[in-house]
């Protein structure tokens, strides 16, 4: 089946930021970056990922500026990707994910858990808003169109979905 995209999708932020980071391996490679690897051969031990798929995906994210890539060694020529301050703006959205991940699970089945790096406790993360310090997650907070909303977007949010 070919995908399909709805007018709406091409200025949605979620749409464009799904196509930036949802790819497996992508969010495996931000991942593995968060905890410090930076080496191609690092990211390949690690992941287990072939040469080409790897390159491929290293590409990508520095084209899209979440990685930036630079030589450390001349002979032969040796490159690292390090995050950029939009990659680092990612960590909370890696961290929500594995905690959500994590929710479905018993204590005991999980693989890793965030914990506070003083004290060692492990923490839940929760989405809040900033102002407020009011979870997001509840029926409270709605997407609405914004100002930049393409008229397809505009409508999505005019439907009155309670009807």
């Amino acid at each position: 089946m070919a995908n399909r995209l709805r007018s709406e999708d091409l200025s949605c932020p979620l749409s464009t930021t799904a196509r930036q980071v949802g790819e497996w391996w992508t969010l495996l490679i931000l991942h593995d970056a968060f905890d410090g690897y930076t080496r191609f051969d690092e990211f390949q031990r690690s992941l287990g990922i072939s040469s080409s798929m790897l390159t491929t995906r290293l590409k990508a994210l520095v084209d899209d500026g979440l990685l930036e890539r630079t030589q450390y060694q001349d002979r032969p020529p040796r490159y690292e990707y390090v995050l950029t301050e939009l990659g680092r703006s990612l960590r909370p959205v890696i961290i929500t994910l594995a905690a959500w991940g994590n929710e479905r699970l018993a204590a005991e089945a999980r693989t890793m858990i965030l914990v506070d790096a003083r004290t060692g406790e492990e923490v839940e993360p929760v989405v809040v808003d900033r102002a407020t310090g009011r979870r997001v997650d509840g029926p409270d907070f709605v997407f609405t169109s914004g100002p930049a909303a393409s008229e397809a977007m505009r409508k999505r949010y005019e439907t009155d979905r309670t009807a």
